[in-house]
């Protein structure tokens, strides 16, 4: 089985549908208008609500949670929807906090969904930084994910999680092939910390598809919340720089509608 459903919903929420498997990302389902505080004396305004509300996803069989203690990353009403989720998987922190049904994983540990009729997905939580170095006792606990399956024709299906281009990132080009890669983006940064960034920017994410080569590569989390710093124009105005076997694997996926891919 190779062709994969994707609904970008907005922010990092997107509803993933490999044969029957409903896999839903981050989910953030708030409307727009609330502040949201993040510590450190860091907050951000949401300014755009999401393109499916809640009540019309499908059930869901898991929810791949990067993180839990960021409202833009899991806000109120995403909050409210895990307990209908077979399954929620995490960092190990964060499945202790939200008790329940949900998995924790440590980067490059795996667990599997498996059903009758339905290809066994293997789920690898891949590493994640959301700061600079040294950052990780204060920004918390924050992971990817990369599904595989058997049928893919081009690789794993890797979801960055909210992070910067460093190291660890770096190392998933040497432990997947990777056909498609649904990108943490958006530059965030906040005026209280100056220039420091919490997620990866349009020029890392060109750096990193020159390591990982993916078939296709989707930007998310750049849209909807005011402290994303660079939005899809500034953003397209890099990748306009960037080589052309790298500009070829760059996909846009309109909010709110969905696309297959290859995986």
């Amino acid at each position: 089985m190779s062709e994969v459903r994707i609904t970008h919903i907005g922010g990092p929420t997107a509803l993933i549908e490999v044969g029957e498997w409903r896999l839903l990302t981050d989910p953030t389902f708030d409307p727009p208008g609330r502040r949201y505080f993040f510590g450190l004396g860091t907050s951000s305004h949401k300014v755009a609500g999401p393109a499916l509300p809640a009540s019309e996803l499908p059930p869901i069989d898991a929810v791949l949670l990067s993180h839990d203690h960021h409202g833009d990353n899991l806000d109120e009403a995403g909050r409210g929807l895990l307990p209908s989720a077979r399954v929620v998987i995490t960092t190990v922190s964060g499945a202790r906090r939200l008790g329940g049904r949900a998995r924790g994983l440590k980067p490059w540990t795996a667990t599997r969904l498996e059903a009758p009729g339905q290809p066994t997905l293997e789920i690898t939580a891949t590493p994640a930084r959301h700061g600079p170095p040294l950052s990780r006792p204060l920004t918390g606990e924050v992971i990817g994910f990369a599904l595989t399956w058997k049928g893919q024709r081009h690789g794993a299906l890797w979801i960055s999680g909210d992070t910067v281009l460093y190291d660890g990132v770096r190392q998933v080009a040497g432990r997947f092939q990777v056909g498609t890669a649904l990108l943490h983006l958006g530059g965030v940064r906040f005026p209280i910390t100056g220039p420091v960034r919490y997620t990866m920017t349009a020029r890392d994410a060109v750096e990193l598809c020159g390591l990982i080569r993916p078939m296709t590569a989707i930007p998310i989390h750049y849209e909807g919340w005011r402290h994303f710093q660079q939005g899809r124009d500034a953003m397209e105005r890099e990748f306009a720089r960037a080589p052309e076997d790298i500009r070829s694997r760059i996909h846009w996926l309109p909010v709110g509608v969905t696309t297959a891919v290859t995986a």
